[in-house]
């Protein structure tokens, strides 16, 4: 790979989405389309997950607030290790 002129090697090269300033994960609260009823994918695993955890599903979350409940309950559930 070159660099302005020079050769630098992958390792050496650095992942945008591990930089500080990337938007590559964004907190759901700062998503602009967080307030939209959440995905068909969000809300199959958001029920999977809520049946694993013994809690109860709710399907009017938004986007943002499904991604959120999603990470507590992988928590709860021991899916998010």
């Amino acid at each position: 790979m070159l660099e302005r002129g020079k050769e630098i090697s992958m390792a050496e090269h650095e992942n945008p989405k591990t930089h500080p300033t990337s938007n590559a994960v964004k907190d759901p609260d700062d998503w602009t389309t967080g307030d939209q009823p959440m995905t068909g994918a969000q809300a199959s695993y958001l029920k999977t997950l809520s049946e694993e955890a013994h809690e109860e599903f709710d399907d009017e979350l938004t986007k943002a607030d499904a991604s959120k409940k999603i990470d507590e309950l992988q928590e709860k559930t021991g899916r998010g290790q």
